[in-house]
This record gives structure tokens, C-alpha cells and sequence, in this order.
């Protein structure tokens, strides 16, 4: 057989025909982990939404007999669909603020998984 530039194209479609399956593999392993990185994305928007919140001690001021007394309780406020939920979380004395901030994450994890 002589060469000519159609016998030249062949071999060279061939040729790229045999790498084929290895680009192939390679695309599909590039595709997985383009998948996963996508799932621990979300995994993680899901956690950032979760943090997102603010835990702040507010306190009252009840006048009595004896004078004035100040109570301090903990409060947490996040975003619901548009407006700003407020979130009474206990009495100071009674919880700290770690224990406040994980009580209120507990609560914002039910008002999202509810919504």
C-alpha cells in the first residue's frame, strides 16, 4: 500500500482511537472527584448556615422593694425565610455561654430541618 494523506488521517484517527479509553477512565476519575467535592460542599453550606447565628446575654431590670435587680439571660437571633427569629436560651446563671451557643444551634438545626 503506498501513503497518501488519506491513509495518514486514518492512522492518526486510530492512534487517537486507542488513547481513548484511558482519557476516558481518566475523565471519569476527575468527574468523581468533581462529585465529591460538590457533596462535601454542600455538607458544608449546611454547616456554615448552621453556625450562622448570634448568641448575645441580655439583661432585665425588676424593681423591687429593696431596690432595683438585674436578671441576665442568654438570647441567640439567626434569619428565617426572610426575617430575624429571636431566641430566648436560658438564665446566665445557669448556663454558659458555650452551653447557650450549642442550645442554640440545636434549635436552629430543628427550625431549618421543620421549614
Amino acid at each position: 500500500m503506498h501513503r497518501t494523506a488519506a491513509g495518514e488521517r486514518r492512522k492518526a484517527l486510530q492512534k487517537t482511537a486507542k488513547h481513548r479509553p484511558a482519557t476516558r477512565k481518566e475523565a471519569q476519575r476527575l468527574q468523581g472527584e468533581a462529585d465529591a467535592a460538590l457533596a462535601q460542599a454542600e455538607a458544608l453550606k449546611l454547616q456554615a448556615r448552621l453556625e450562622d447565628l448570634t448568641v448575645w446575654q441580655m439583661g432585665k431590670v425588676k424593681m423591687t422593694k429593696k431596690g432595683s435587680k438585674t436578671y441576665a439571660y442568654w438570647m441567640a437571633s439567626w434569619r428565617e425565610g426572610g426575617k430575624t427569629r429571636n431566641v430566648h436560651l436560658g438564665s446566665a446563671r445557669k448556663i454558659d455561654a458555650e452551653a447557650a451557643l450549642h442550645k442554640a444551634r440545636q434549635m436552629k438545626a430543628e427550625a431549618i430541618h421543620v421549614n
